[in-house]
């Protein structure tokens, strides 16, 4: 199996409806029998209930497509079993789990030989979000207006592509708050005081990187910390 990859759920949405209307043109060559279970990656306890869409990758113009070749869910203690439809001159597919707010969507890749030679029993493993809030407070009266940036990642991953975030800015005057690209946040402003709840991997590395631009000048924090299950995980930045 190889390293699963977080995408887009959107685009994920998108590729998985119309995978099922194409369905129906596609040639199958018979069906594979496989069973296996889904665990926590930290805990090894079985995750229940989660949704699984398999994709077969067909080679197009050089590109890989993603074509739907079946759904399935795990039981009560994770564990599946399902007959797959064999797409005829297939030899990649993808295991598509379904994200929520416990585990990100997330994708494995494995080659047909290997799904045949592990068919009696496939392991996957997921790994786990956990509540995350940063709290940010602007404490110098000078300058006037200075800007705040920040980039968070998770098990090196960015931090607004694991998970949709909120923040609150808690009424200041004279304080803005934008979106600058896909990847970072940033603060204009004199008077911050604002907080962002978010998710990123339980038992992993987050690092969170600041850069202050005051006078002119830029300046660089980091910070890194590993969030913990069951625990309010919070990170306080005041400058």
């Amino acid at each position: 199996m190889r390293k699963t990859n977080l995408v887009n759920i959107k685009f994920f949405i998108f590729i998985a409806f119309t995978s099922v209307m194409i369905i129906g043109c596609l040639n199958t060559e018979g069906t594979l029998k496989i069973k296996g279970k889904i665990l926590d990656e930290s805990t090894k306890t079985g995750i229940p209930w989660k949704n699984i869409i398999v994709q077969g990758l067909i080679n197009s113009n050089n590109e890989s497509e993603p074509l739907e070749a079946g759904q399935f869910s795990t039981d009560s203690s994770g564990c599946f079993t399902y007959s797959l439809r064999k797409i005829k001159g297939v030899h990649n597919y993808n295991f598509c789990f379904i994200g929520n707010s416990d585990y990100p969507v997330t994708i494995n890749k494995m080659t047909l030989s290997s799904l045949e030679r592990n068919a009696d029993y496939l392991l996957f493993s997921l790994s786990k979000l956990v509540d995350l809030t940063i709290k940010i407070n602007r404490k110098s009266s000078t300058p006037v207006c200075d800007t705040l940036r920040l980039i968070w990642e998770s098990n090196g991953n960015y931090g607004l592509s694991i998970y949709p975030y909120e923040i609150y800015n808690y009424g200041r005057t004279n304080n803005s708050f934008g979106l600058t690209s896909g990847r970072d946040l940033m603060w204009i402003g004199g008077n911050v005081n604002s907080a962002i709840n978010t998710k990123v991997f339980a038992d992993k590395m987050t690092k969170l990187s600041w850069e202050l631009y005051r006078n002119g000048k830029k300046k660089e924090f980091i910070d890194t910390i590993t969030c913990k299950r069951d625990f309010a995980n919070i990170v306080y930045f005041t400058y």
